[in-house]
């Protein structure tokens, strides 16, 4: 039980145990309890804290993806930036920054190096101050935006309750190029309707549930957690930008393991580029290990994550409100077109990191066994600093 003193700046309650040996005996004998006083900062005074969800977007693009690393200040990530714009702003208080489970942090996708967002969504505690996402946003760079605030249920887990995640991949469509394609000429490449439908016959394949150990690293053929349910994946009508032809692959799963994404695209890619055939496809769901190449991370956005079991229980009750974001859709529009379409285009340009990565093609062998390619793959990720779980 707690009580309140004087003008309501003091709290005092009881300790949670007393020791033996500590308070003071009271009458029959019975041990009186010591009591603390917790002292109440401003914020905790004026404004209740909440359970909230926070939309957020940002450009992945010199961060090194989405989750806070402890001392490892060098390596900037997104979730740094917004816990230093969640305190400056009076959100939270400076030793939440430290230990982020004060506020009940948790993300619903851990993004890679370079990778991007349009519909990430966290859950937190935070003081529910006037104005809050205009303070948030007035302390956060403007390659990061929070478009969205709601409140949730106190027991809400971002991660836990999300039923499934959407991803789009932008590419440029050189890469569905014949193997003996000139790439020095890549803007000048456009992608034949017949091109286009054998990729989204090889990308339907996926629909389902399969064995993906082949479509990331340190995992075990029969590890339980390998398979995943894929509900839908295709490629969309090709665009221009930049003056190159680009296209939008789009995937939604309940859940994906690190570079799984990068490495269905980068196996269609080889299968229609002629440097395999359709059968690796089942082959790499089997057992044994197979030399998959993992596409470049530069294109990989997080587009939605999808809460329809929440939204079934608490949408409808009158208390909460329905995780869906349709009055934000202008606003993430506008922020794709403005800070995360430009830096996909303009990098891929300059740099031609699709191009690069498609002339490592033949050096893979998609009829030997995997291991040393996969051992190198592992290296490369400690290298490059990239987490598991839930996105790539």
């Amino acid at each position: 039980m707690m009580s309140e003193e004087g003008s309501g700046n003091m709290l005092i309650k009881p300790l949670k145990r007393v020791e033996e040996g500590n308070g003071e005996s009271g009458e029959n004998g019975h041990i009186r309890k010591k009591l603390k006083s917790v002292e109440l900062t401003g914020n905790e005074r004026k404004h209740p804290k909440r359970k909230v969800v926070l939309l957020l977007a940002y450009s992945g693009k010199g961060y090194y993806g989405m989750q806070r690393n402890a001392g490892s200040s060098q390596f900037k990530t997104i979730e740094d930036e917004l816990v230093t714009a969640l305190i400056k702003s009076g959100c939270i208080p400076d030793n939440h920054g430290d230990d982020m489970k004060k506020m009940s942090f948790q993300r619903c996708a851990r993004t890679d190096k370079g990778v991007s967002a349009a519909g990430q969504v966290v859950s937190l505690k935070l003081w529910m101050i006037e104005d809050v996402m205009e303070k948030i946003n007035s302390n956060l760079p403007p390659q990061i935006r929070v478009l969205g605030l709601k409140r949730v249920t106190g027991g809400f887990n971002s991660k836990n309750s999300c039923d499934a995640r959407t991803y789009s991949y932008m590419l440029p469509t050189v890469a569905f190029s014949p193997k003996d394609y000139y790439t020095k000429n890549s803007a000048a490449f456009r992608l034949e309707p017949e091109t286009l439908q054998r990729v989204n016959q090889l990308f339907g394949s996926y629909k389902g549930t399969h064995n993906f150990h082949n479509f990331t690293s340190q995992k075990a053929a029969r590890d339980p957690s390998a398979r995943r349910y894929i509900t839908e994946m295709s490629c969309g009508e090709p665009f221009v930008r930049g003056g190159a032809e680009f296209a939008e692959i789009t995937v939604r799963g309940q859940s994906f393991m690190m570079h799984q994404i990068r490495k269905m695209i980068g196996l269609v890619i080889a299968v229609v580029k002629g440097y395999s055939g359709d059968e690796v496809l089942k082959r790499s769901w089997g057992e044994e290990k197979v030399d998959v190449p993992k596409a470049p991370g530069l294109g990989l956005v997080l587009e939605k994550v999808h809460f329809d079991r929440y939204n079934k229980r608490f949408g409808g009750d009158g208390l909460h409100e329905c995780l869906e974001w349709t009055e934000e859709e202008q606003a993430i529009l506008a922020f794709k077109e403005e800070h995360i379409y430009p830096s996909i285009v303009e990098t891929e340009c300059q740099e031609g990191s699709m191009a690069s990565w498609m002339a490592t093609l033949p050096i893979h062998d998609f009829e030997a066994t995997a291991t040393g390619a996969q051992d190198k793959d592992r290296e490369q990720d400690d290298e490059e600093g990239n987490r598991s779980d839930s996105a790539l």
